[in-house]
């Protein structure tokens, strides 16, 4: 008799070790398992026909039939849903990586060498009070000594940041030249005994540890050698997503821009879909800290209800950073679509302090309460890593939006009531509006005498029109120019 505990831990090992499988291998193991599976059923109908002494035997051969059948189905289903572009998205018994990490409560579990540069950033940040410095300097300290940073130690302490201990930097140097000699030996044995799979993972063992050492020239260079032995695009993918966040540490927008671009290629070449959508968020983020807020609030909106990018930050910083470019980017009706009246932002908007009567009474047109919620949003821009160097822009651009939906609703307005619907006085008003309008933010003018605001509001079709005939005539100079040099 089969042994039935036993083979169902077998089947439940074999269903483990998928998810530690690329996605070619994982085609083939899934179509096994399933072929496993009614191999195994076929042998109990036989073993329990043969203790009733053959009886049934009809029903039993069409039972069997619609077994394989559906055995047959599920292998193709599964197949499909492992093909090009992708990904595995159900197997029988598998529990997704996304959903573990959701039960287990690790979906806000930020890489801690990103985490690590936060806390530097607070630590530089003017804003922020001497005794939360102190706490911050002895935990960036730990984190240093943990992971054997020697030179980040070594910039820190030349900038001051840190105190200079030069027995803890020579040890830190020593641990760290044990480790790489202990590496580099992994890395010959595996290409003496081992086959191109060990030899890769050792390289990427290596590439590894100078990453988790901030050791960026090191890591750049071992991660160049471990995608010349990797072949799966899937695995080069993930390495170029260690490259993006080695590059988001340092904020070098030259090396994302180049890894973000690579990536696309390896997307297009037959990347999953796992992977298609954490680039999303990896280049969302990228457009957000260039101050490319259209694009950014765009990418963001469509890997919301599939992000699983916890290295960078957690889902609620990431519905922070979605809702505060989609206002400056998204008309009225799209925003309420897409982001007041989505679910996945609902259920985490209430945790953020002053981000959901942010939104709201910015739809509503609730503009005291706007402004109220508004500058309580400011301090958390601030002491935002990637939002804080276009903190000023921001604001202009959020008062640019809301001063235009007021004016909007009409063709003149006393001063005064708008003074009132936004809880200012008309010095202020007409402060920040004259600013506005001279700059071209608004279409409006102010008749200081009467008191009066009034909208002059340009005509779309006009201005088209005026911008075709201006283009035509510079396209008709270099033409003209063109000539004179082509007849000489």
């Amino acid at each position: 008799m089969v042994n039935r505990a036993a083979t169902q831990e077998t089947l439940e090992e074999l269903r483990g070790l998928i998810w530690e499988l690329d996605s070619e291998r994982v085609i083939d193991v899934t179509g096994h398992i399933c072929n496993y599976q009614h191999k195994i059923k076929h042998r109990r109908k036989r073993e329990t026909k043969r203790a009733r002494g053959g009886g049934e035997r009809g029903k039993n051969k069409k039972e069997g039939g619609r077994e394989a059948k559906a055995s047959r189905r599920q292998t193709a289903r599964v197949r499909r849903s492992a093909g090009r572009g992708g990904g595995l998205r159900s197997v029988p018994g598998v529990t997704p990586a996304w959903k573990k990490a959701e039960m287990e409560g690790q979906e806000g579990k930020q890489q801690p060498h990103l985490a690590l540069a936060h806390k530097l950033f607070l630590l530089a940040h003017p804003d922020v009070d001497d005794i939360d410095k102190v706490r911050l300097r002895d935990e960036v300290l730990d984190a240093v000594k943990a992971d054997d940073m020697a030179s980040l130690y070594e910039s820190l302490a030349a900038k001051s940041v840190l105190e200079m201990d030069a027995g803890l930097l020579d040890s830190m140097r020593q641990r760290i030249d044990e480790e790489v000699k202990k590496l580099d030996d992994r890395i010959a044995d595996a290409e003496e005994n081992l086959g191109e799979s060990e030899v890769r993972e050792a390289h990427l063992a290596k590439a590894l540890f100078f990453i988790r050492i901030e050791d960026k020239e090191k890591a750049l260079e071992q991660l160049k050698v471990t995608e010349g032995k990797t072949v799966a695009v899937g695995q080069k993918m993930d390495l170029v997503f260690y490259t993006l966040q080695l590059g988001f540490f340092y904020m070098d927008f030259d090396l994302i821009a180049k890894s973000i671009e690579k990536a696309k290629k390896y997307v297009y070449r037959g990347g999953d879909w796992e992977r298609k959508n954490r680039l999303k968020v990896y280049e969302g983020l990228y457009c957000m800290s260039t101050r490319n807020f259209k694009k950014a609030a765009n990418l963001f909106l469509d890997s919301i209800s599939t992000f699983t990018t916890y290295e960078l930050f957690s889902y609620d910083t990431f519905v922070f950073y979605t809702v505060l470019t989609s206002v400056i980017s998204l008309d009225r009706v799209s925003l309420k679509q897409k982001v007041v009246d989505a679910p996945e932002i609902l259920a985490v908007i209430g945790k953020i302090p002053h981000l959901s009567e942010f939104l709201n009474s910015l739809y509503s047109c609730q503009y005291k309460s706007f402004f109220a919620a508004f500058s309580g949003l400011t301090e958390q821009i601030k002491l935002d890593r990637y939002l804080q160097p276009h903190f000023r822009y921001y604001m202009r651009e959020v008062r640019t939006v809301v001063y235009s939906q007021f004016l909007e609703s009409y063709k003149s307005v006393t001063m005064e009531a708008m003074a009132n619907a936004f809880g200012v006085t008309v010095d202020f008003i007409d402060q920040e509006l004259s600013r506005f309008i001279a700059a071209g933010k608004l279409h409006c003018k102010i008749d200081k005498v009467a008191g009066i605001l009034e909208t002059n509001r340009p005509d779309a079709r006009n201005a088209f029109y005026q911008a075709t005939i201006k283009q035509g005539d510079f396209l008709l100079n270099r033409i003209q120019k063109l000539s004179r040099v082509i007849d000489l």
